[in-house]
């Protein structure tokens, strides 16, 4: 990611001018990033794991497109996952209507430009949502999903799936590895 051409913003600078914007942009302690554009594997991806999260869970949860912004660290940080799902009622963030407070689950497709904030300053920043259950990153280069799923003494169990296997979600979901890269690999990637 590239800074923008505004930073230094407070967080309600920042909400008020990516409202008005075209593209989308995180933010990070006052300073604004642009969001790349994904490969059509990457867009493919994302589309498969909506709609595995949608047969497996749209009876209990909410599942939500890269549209949709998240906060976390005390309103220090919004971002757009690839997915994102709220179980139960969903709460947005005081003071807004479109930003998300509560996600349970978060998934990532990873790239070679997102991978590493992907598993680092995003992780970590995740790791301090109370509501949130369950994180996944998904691999555009191969068959492989990686999955944390918060354990009872909140701590994270960490678990690598592959071909023919299906991840359990915290709440019982199951999402099948196959139906997430169905096809990927008949299209350009990064």
């Amino acid at each position: 990611m590239r800074v923008a051409a505004r930073s230094k913003l407070t967080p309600a600078e920042y909400l008020a001018w990516e409202r008005e914007q075209i593209d989308k942009h995180e933010f990070h302690a006052g300073d604004v990033y642009a969001m790349a554009g994904g490969s059509p594997r990457h867009n493919w991806i994302a589309g498969n794991v909506q709609s595995v999260l949608k047969r497996a869970l749209d009876d209990r949860c909410f599942t939500l497109t890269s549209d949709q912004r998240i906060v976390f660290d005390d309103g220090r940080r919004y971002v757009y996952p690839d997915a994102s799902v709220v179980c139960g009622p969903l709460f947005v963030q005081d003071g807004t209507t479109d930003v998300v407070a509560n996600p349970s689950i978060l998934i990532e497709v990873l790239s070679s430009t997102t991978e590493p904030y992907d598993r680092g300053l995003t992780w970590e920043g995740y790791q301090r949502l109370a509501s949130l259950t369950d994180y996944v990153l998904v691999s555009q280069h191969e068959v492989r999903v990686e999955h944390f799923q918060r354990a009872a003494d909140h701590g994270w169990f960490y678990r690598v799936y592959g071909a023919g296997e299906r991840l359990s979600l915290a709440n019982g979901g199951q999402l099948e590895i196959d139906a997430i890269s169905a096809r990927a690999f008949e299209l350009s990637g990064d």
